[in-house]
């Protein structure tokens, strides 16, 4: 049987995307079962306090961080309407060495071993969970900061019922050897409880 060159290229594109999959991060997220990034990366960097880093989440339209007196976050939605928040992940200003990019993840721990492709709370819309993003990015409040801020959209669907989520959060440095997350990077990994409630 013949195969064109069409069909060569086919193949080979398919071949990139498969790997592409397999090794960028937020796929790990998606498909993978790990617990979270330590079943991988190692926790080697120097940006370990909490007093110097960034984690936080802010309402997009009333720019108001979403943390509670706890330590924890909540995101409340009316059920069938959307909020944006930005999640902002980073250091104060001053660090000697800050770190090159940020990884996250929003995940109920419930999903993990589920074949679901989504792992956020169940009946929630969300259209981006995750992210892995070079820092640099600007934002009011955090001026001088070496930081990542991006939106995330949220919907309580019909079936959404309240709970609690994870926000794994990776701060890194270096650059990954392919196939070992452990080799030729630094980071350091934090976790935080975000809430999810149906207001209405």
């Amino acid at each position: 049987m013949k195969i064109s060159k069409i069909s060569l290229s086919v193949i080979s594109l398919l071949s990139v995307i498969s790997q592409s999959a397999l090794s960028y991060p937020p796929a790990v997220g998606i498909l993978g079962k790990s617990k979270s990034c330590l079943s991988c990366h190692v926790k080697n960097g120097p940006w370990a306090d909490d007093a110097r880093t960034i984690i936080d989440i802010i309402d997009k339209e009333t720019m108001k961080s979403l943390r509670q007196s706890d330590g924890t976050f909540l995101i409340s939605v009316k059920r069938g309407e959307q909020k944006t928040v930005l999640t902002v992940i980073g250091r104060v200003k001053g660090d000697a060495s800050a770190p090159y990019r940020n990884a996250w993840l929003y995940v109920d721990p419930a999903t993990i071993e589920t074949k679901s492709l989504s792992k956020f709370a169940p009946g929630w819309a969300v259209n981006l969970p995750i992210g892995c993003r070079i820092v640099g990015d600007q934002l009011a409040g955090f001026e001088g900061a070496t930081i990542t801020a991006l939106p995330m959209t949220v919907m309580p669907l019909v079936d959404a019922v309240e709970g609690e989520i994870q926000l794994q959060v990776m701060l890194t440095g270096g650059e990954a050897v392919k196939g070992s997350g452990s080799q030729g990077m630094i980071g350091n990994y934090f976790e935080r409880r975000v809430k999810l409630k149906v207001n209405g």
